[in-house]
C-alpha cells in the first residue's frame, strides 16, 4: 500500500446533481422522474422497475443516440412540489411512490419509492422531500405487493407479501394456521378516517398480539374513526392456538 508523499488535487462535485448516461433513442424532459435500469446503469424517464435518482433539471434529448451518447442532469436530494394521488393535509410524512416519470400516489404496488410528504398545499398537491441516495423505502423488505380492493381469502403463497387495502370494510380472510402462511403485512391505504381494515382469523384459529385478548374466530379490526394511511399490521404463523403480531401501527381492537 502506498500513501501520499506530496499534495495531490481531486476533481470534487459540489451540491445536489448529479450526470448520469441516458439510454439509447429516447429523451428525459425537465421535471421527469428519472429512473436508472438497473441492468445497466443508464437514465430513463422512470418505470416501475427502475431505481428512482432524481428530478431531471433540463431537458435531455438523446432519441437519435446510441445509449450513453449524452448525459441527463439530475437534482438528487432536495423538495418539489408534485401532484400526489389522493394526498390530504393529514398525509404528513407518508412515503410516495411514482409509478412513472409524472405519475405519483400513495401505494407502493407498483411503484418506485421516492420520498415523504413535507408539507400540504392543496387537495393532491404536496411538498415531497427527497434524497436518492440517502432515503430508504419504508417497504424495501417487501418486494411483492398487492392492492386489495375487494374481499380476499390468504394462502401460504402469500407468505412475505404486502398487501395494500385501498376500499372501505374489505374482510381479509387468513387461513386455518396448519395450512403455511407464514407472515405477511397488511397496511391501510385510505385517508384519516376512510378505510376499515378487517383481519379474519379461521373458525379455530385466534390472532394474538400486545394487548390483544386471544379467542377463536375473531376479527382484528383497524379501528375506522382514528384509522390512518400508513396503519398496518405484520402477522406470522408461529403458534399452535393462530397467528402472532409480529408489528402494528395504528389503533387496532379484537372483534367484540
Amino acid at each position: 500500500m502506498t500513501t501520499l508523499a506530496a499534495n495531490k488535487q481531486r476533481p470534487y462535485e459540489i451540491g445536489d446533481y448529479n450526470d448520469i448516461p441516458v439510454i439509447a433513442s429516447d429523451i428525459i424532459y425537465e421535471g421527469a422522474a428519472v429512473g436508472m435500469v438497473v441492468s445497466t446503469g443508464h437514465a430513463r424517464p422512470l418505470t416501475s422497475a427502475d431505481r428512482f435518482v432524481g428530478f431531471a433539471i433540463e431537458k435531455a434529448d438523446n432519441s437519435a443516440g446510441a445509449a450513453a451518447a449524452i448525459n441527463v442532469r439530475v437534482q438528487m436530494r432536495g423538495e418539489i412540489k408534485l401532484s400526489v394521488s389522493g394526498a390530504a393535509i393529514t398525509d404528513l410524512k407518508q412515503p410516495v411512490y411514482a409509478s412513472d416519470d409524472d405519475t405519483f400516489k400513495f401505494s407502493p404496488v407498483g411503484g418506485v419509492f421516492v420520498g415523504f410528504v413535507k408539507r400540504y398545499i392543496s387537495s393532491g398537491v404536496v411538498i415531497v422531500e427527497f434524497d436518492a441516495n440517502g432515503f430508504l423505502d419504508p417497504w424495501h423488505a417487501y418486494t411483492v405487493r398487492e392492492t386489495i380492493s375487494a374481499d380476499k381469502t390468504l394462502d401460504a403463497e402469500d407468505t412475505g407479501k404486502l398487501f395494500w387495502v385501498d376500499t372501505d370494510a374489505k374482510i381479509i380472510t387468513l387461513p386455518a394456521i396448519a395450512t403455511g402462511l407464514d407472515g405477511c403485512v397488511i397496511v391501510n391505504g385510505g385517508s384519516f378516517g376512510a378505510v376499515a381494515v378487517n383481519l379474519s382469523p379461521d373458525v379455530n384459529d385466534m390472532i394474538l398480539g400486545p394487548d390483544i385478548t386471544g379467542s377463536n374466530n375473531k376479527d382484528l379490526i383497524n379501528t375506522k374513526a382514528t384509522a390512518k394511511r400508513g396503519d398496518f399490521v405484520t402477522i406470522g404463523g408461529n403458534d399452535a392456538d393462530g397467528y402472532a403480531v409480529l408489528a402494528i401501527r395504528g389503533t387496532w381492537a379484537r372483534e367484540a
